[in-house]
């Protein structure tokens, strides 16, 4: 996965974004942060790991890839916005990190997610922004979505984002 080629298309849309609505000058980090947190919530509704009470299994793979897409696209946009170097991470390390923070079940992923992007919410941290980023990472892992489908997935969403 080329993290430096994704957050640098991401600066590109959210400068886009941003000029589009007269946005320029608007702390938009809190924005951020919600719409996140509202992605991976719309993320485990489509996985349904969390409703034990129905018996309507997952959406379907590509469904749950674009909405796991769509929180990366933030994930980014804030990494972009605290001046995180994609640049100092090899795919190796980033492969190690997400084994790392993979919790035992689905659900408990969400919830480190859940927790990281709490504490990364308080600090702006860039070292608790790196932990967030693995947990999110670790969450595509144990959705079984390997590096290489969040990569293709980001560019087919980018470019749809752009029209």
């Amino acid at each position: 996965m080329n993290l430096t080629r994704i957050f640098g298309m991401q600066e590109v849309l959210d400068t886009r974004i941003i000029k589009a609505h007269g946005l320029e000058g608007k702390n938009l980090f809190y924005n951020m942060i919600l719409a996140l947190q509202v992605e991976i919530g719309e993320l485990a509704n489509e996985t349904r790991c969390f409703k034990h009470w129905s018996n309507k299994g997952p959406n379907e793979k590509e469904v749950i890839l674009m909405e796991y897409v769509d929180g990366f696209h933030f994930i980014a946009s804030l990494g972009n916005g605290i001046g995180f170097n994609p640049n100092e991470y090899s795919l190796k390390l980033l492969e190690h990190n997400a084994n790392v923070y993979t919790a035992s079940t689905l659900v408990n992923q969400f919830n480190n997610v859940y927790e990281g992007i709490s504490e990364f919410r308080a600090t702006q941290d860039i070292e608790l922004y790196e932990e967030l980023l693995y947990s999110f990472l670790g969450l595509g892992k144990k959705l079984g979505i390997t590096f290489e489908e969040i990569e293709q997935g980001y560019y087919k969403k980018n470019e749809v984002n752009h029209q």
